[in-house]
């Protein structure tokens, strides 16, 4: 009997607590939507603003405030923002106070690339991002008959540049000729360096470091115009 009776207890409280939780997530769905918030996680809104987050928002999901909880389809709204080619991460939800939040990671260039008849960043996950109208990245520019075959290989020399202090303070530009050798500018003397293809770049950079520790001191530098580091076991340059 002690067990039946337990057994019935079991059963009541799982109800209760089946209709508790019903009950509550009903009121919680009927909730109002006080307000729609965006929120840019890695620092100021640059290549998005507010205003186009909240128009993409009330295209695809319709006006949120005022409306109730239950219908707000947070997933696809997640969905629609994260297919932004500028938006990295997105993660919408709904506050404790009722508000709609948007929080978006926008994605961060690292190189600006002038194809010709294309014109687009690579960001620091290598992969293509377009431009805005908002806001211009200062970023290393890459030049030339640039195909979507060599943006592995402009990734890695473009991350290899901005990683190294002595590279990011010389290199303002990345070229590639139409032989498909590449060309690095620089910003002191508008000088060249030849670098061929993008091989190598540990011994080639540490060749160039090398060179200009040696020719900065005997003052000389400004007579070069090119310094190629395509040969093995020298730097051969051309003044002037």
């Amino acid at each position: 009997m002690k067990r039946y009776i337990v057994y019935v207890k079991s059963l009541f409280l799982i109800a209760l607590a089946v209709f508790l939780y019903g009950f509550s997530a009903s009121r919680n769905g009927d909730k109002i939507v006080q307000a729609s918030v965006v929120e840019f996680s890695n620092g100021a809104n640059l290549f998005l603003s507010h205003e186009m987050v909240d128009k993409l928002l009330i295209q695809n999901g319709g006006e949120a405030d005022n409306k109730s909880k239950s219908l707000i389809n947070l997933h696809k709204l997640e969905s629609i923002v994260s297919e932004n080619p500028l938006v990295e991460k997105v993660k919408v939800f709904m506050s404790v106070s009722g508000e709609l939040k948007t929080v978006i990671t926008q994605r961060t260039p690292i190189a600006r690339v002038n194809a010709g008849d294309e014109v687009y960043y690579i960001d620091k996950q290598g992969v293509k991002m377009p431009l805005s109208k908002n806001y211009s990245a200062r970023v290393l520019l890459v030049s030339g008959g640039v195909l979507d075959s060599d943006l592995s290989s402009i990734y890695a020399l473009v991350s290899k540049i901005n990683s190294d202090s002595f590279l990011s303070e010389l290199v303002v530009g990345v070229h590639k000729k139409s032989t498909g050798d590449f060309v690095l500018r620089t910003r002191k003397y508008d000088q060249y360096v030849e670098i061929g293809e993008i091989k190598d770049l540990n011994f080639k950079f540490k060749k160039l470091e090398a060179f200009y520790n040696e020719v900065i001191q005997s003052e000389e530098l400004e007579k070069y115009k090119t310094i190629n580091l395509k040969f093995s076991n020298q730097v051969v340059c051309t003044k002037n």
